[in-house]
């Protein structure tokens, strides 16, 4: 593979792990925001009515900024019926098929998370709640999400075609 090959999957793989540490440390957020609910509602007699939505968004933002990450670490399911059996150049040639059908899976959910994010952006689209947060940070944070899960996608499948060309990128 070429210089520029290896210095976009470095590139790519070193963001997605910053992205994906961030992400981590939503779990955090999302716990304080709860005891301050809690607390708000037990010591202070006074319900916070932002508290689920505002979880909901810190959960979305969670797993859709730290899927790249998971996907770099190999981390998400697999159905391993025949695969393990397999060398690891076999595998990476079948990585490099069936990544083929995510790439499209990930363009396409791509395509709709931008028309979606500006739409809610055009017409300042709220959530239909008493709090009625405007949609598009989380619908832009979604789209994020997805194009740097595309991006590592991508990386993937040149690492999959190094691997089975046998000269993998390290």
């Amino acid at each position: 593979m070429g210089k520029a090959v290896r210095l976009f999957v470095h590139g790519v793989d070193t963001f997605n792990r910053w992205v994906g540490r961030f992400a981590m440390n939503l779990l955090y957020v999302m716990g304080a925001i709860m005891i301050y609910a809690i607390g708000s509602r037990l010591f202070l007699g006074q319900p916070v009515n932002w508290v689920m939505e505002m979880s909901q968004f810190l959960l979305a933002a969670y797993y859709l900024l730290g899927g790249a990450y998971s996907f770099q670490l190999d981390a998400h399911v697999r159905m391993d019926l025949f695969y393990g059996r397999l060398s690891a150049r076999r595998r990476a040639v079948t990585d490099a098929f069936t990544i083929l059908f995510v790439l499209f899976y990930l363009g396409v959910l791509l395509y709709g998370g931008l028309s979606s994010t500006e739409y809610a952006w055009s017409f300042n689209q709220k959530n239909y709640t008493s709090w009625a947060p405007p949609m598009w940070p989380i619908k832009a944070i979604m789209t994020f999400g997805i194009f740097l899960m595309l991006l590592q996608a991508v990386s993937a499948f040149c690492k999959d075609v190094a691997m089975a060309r046998g000269k993998p990128i390290a």
